[in-house]
């Protein structure tokens, strides 16, 4: 599947907001966008100063859900499809399919800094769900699903010094991690109060229902 290659600080500087990309860096003095809370290019500065329409926040809004997520745009409109036939209100049943992924419930419990970081170890088959290998970034888990570091991945000097930077890391109310098993539990489906990202999703839905 096709990736972004390019610095993924250019991203948070076109969002003109820190979408923790690069998991320790982005909180540390060396964040790009520290310094440098403008657009990328050489007419930045004047975009920045722009008048934003209606469509221009609403895609602005839907871009920063799809790089936070690390989701391409034909994954993410399957995501809205779905979102669409849930129960409830659309943008928060949208929000609630892209946290149950495995590489975002990963992230959130501590076994990684970043969810780039978090989809490279499932592809690498790090984990198991519920006793079974599980090597797909976007498998959606379900409440009482225990997630596990794997049997032969716990040898390996990364998981032994998981507890430096885990403490960073507090699980959701609807995740509980135990750092010195490398296992975690879902003990429930996420609210919109659980999900702590600065989103307007709204925004989104009325993007798709142009």
């Amino acid at each position: 599947m096709a990736r972004y290659n390019d610095s993924v600080c250019k991203l948070c500087r076109r969002e003109g907001m820190k979408l923790f990309l690069k998991g320790e860096r982005c909180y540390s003095p060396k964040c790009a966008i520290e310094d440098r809370n403008t657009p990328p290019g050489m007419h930045g500065q004047k975009r920045s100063r722009r008048k934003t329409s209606d469509f221009g926040r609403q895609l602005r809004e839907k871009q920063k859900v799809r790089r936070i997520y690390g989701v391409l745009e034909r994954q993410f409109r399957g995501y809205f499809r779905q979102a669409l036939k849930a129960k409830g209100v659309t943008g928060a049943a949208l929000l609630q399919l892209l946290e149950l992924r495995l590489d975002n419930v990963v992230f959130r419990m501590g076994f990684a800094t970043s969810r780039s970081q978090a989809r490279q170890l499932v592809t690498h088959g790090h984990f198991v769900v519920n006793g079974q290998k599980v090597d797909i970034a976007s498998y959606a888990v379900q409440p009482g699903d225990v997630i596990q570091v794997g049997e032969r991945s716990r040898s390996l000097p990364y998981f032994k010094d998981l507890a430096q930077f885990s403490s960073r890391v507090s699980s959701p109310k609807w995740l509980s991690t135990d750092m010195a098993a490398l296992s975690g539990r879902v003990n429930e489906l996420p609210s919109r109060e659980d999900i702590d990202i600065p989103i307007n999703e709204q925004l989104i839905v009325e993007f798709y229902s142009r």
